[in-house]
């Protein structure tokens, strides 16, 4: 899909009325985008597909909004914006991919205008959550949606809340700090996920001893590879012999890099901007930020590749490369990406560990 298509498709998902219509064109993208993955760069068709998930996205939220308009006759009482987290903030959703998002709004200046605000966008996180799911985006099993109060609040909880993680960087606590660094806008005031993220940056900027808290959680995934070099496959059930690209390959990477752009400082959501950025600021070598952009590459077409399915009119997947498509190339390919990758938190480990000590 070339500039010029990806702007007729935005074009069009902005003047479709109703979610059936918006759920027929999310069916197109599938089906144009699955044809297209093996002969493709796979990091341009990611990088196009999510130019498509946004542009649905934006639209549901958009329908939400006039749907309440319609119902209550009222606008939003305050600027707020609405964060994608995981692959979506990183811009590497796959044709597949669930909702993980929150809705942040600007801090009321009263008791009146909190609770008109509680109870508009409580109304708007449940519209837009329904929208997404008649448009095919199941919720998140984890609860990182924005219809839960926890990721739906002014910009001051949100900090306070931040700040209580901070104070007690337990598992759970790290687990949502790294999640909020992955956070991106997709619609709405960009200013207020930004002075989100930046409550992060803040503190591990001036207390480097929390990248030691992140790299236990960034590491808690290994790669799919033993140390004589085989694949680590799937033991039991209707996955039996086939491989986790998901956590076995894709999320060791994107965990890495996080981690690592942390403790340089740098400002990016995507993983392959990321990888760049490390690069153009000194960070890593230009070889070893090639293989990096080689890894992340083959993990997002090995990605790409799992089977899927329609469950109650939903896209989902397990995430899993089935026995059967491990040809001798995918494996080639799979084993690459995973010695990559093995190295990767090898690198992390050193790095950080070398940052914390000097702190």
């Amino acid at each position: 899909m070339d500039c010029l298509a990806l702007e007729r498709f935005r074009e069009e998902t902005s003047r479709v009325r109703s979610l059936h219509k918006l759920r027929a064109l999310r069916d197109q993208v599938n089906e144009e985008f699955g044809r297209r993955l093996l002969f493709a760069d796979a990091l341009e068709w990611n990088r196009e597909l999510n130019e498509c998930h946004d542009a649905l996205i934006r639209r549901v939220i958009a329908l939400s909004e006039e749907r309440l308009k319609e119902e209550r006759g009222e606008d939003a009482p305050l600027p707020y914006a609405f964060l994608l987290f995981g692959s979506g903030g990183r811009g590497e959703q796959t044709l597949w991919s669930d909702q993980d998002n929150g809705l942040i709004y600007a801090d009321p200046s009263s008791a009146d205008e909190r609770m008109q605000a509680d109870c508009y966008f409580a109304q708007l996180a449940a519209r837009i959550t329904e929208g997404l799911e008649a448009v095919g985006y199941p919720p998140c099993h984890g609860q990182v949606i924005c219809t839960n109060e926890q990721w739906r609040k002014p910009l001051q909880d949100y900090r306070r809340m931040v700040n209580d993680w901070i104070q007690e960087p337990d598992w759970e606590h790290v687990r949502y700090l790294l999640i909020t660094v992955d956070a991106r806008t997709v619609y709405g005031d960009e200013a207020l996920g930004r002075a989100l993220i930046e409550e992060i940056y803040r503190y591990t900027a001036a207390a480097p001893a929390m990248l030691e808290h992140m790299l236990r959680n960034t590491l808690h995934h290994k790669v799919s590879i033993g140390v004589f070099g085989q694949l680590i496959r799937e033991r039991y059930g209707e996955d039996a012999g086939g491989v986790d690209v998901k956590y076995g390959a894709y999320i060791p990477i994107v965990n890495g890099i996080r981690l690592l752009v942390v403790e340089a400082g740098i400002r990016r959501s995507s993983t392959e901007e990321r990888i760049k950025s490390l690069i153009a600021g000194g960070h890593i070598s230009e070889e070893i930020g090639h293989d990096w952009l080689e890894a992340l590459t083959l993990a997002l077409k090995l990605r790409s590749m799992t089977p899927f399915q329609i469950e109650e009119d939903r896209y989902v997947t397990r995430g899993k490369l089935a026995a059967d498509q491990l040809t001798k190339e995918r494996v080639t390919e799979l084993k690459q990406c995973l010695r990559i990758g093995t190295d990767l938190q090898k690198y992390v480990k050193k790095s950080i560990s070398k940052e914390t000590n000097k702190g």
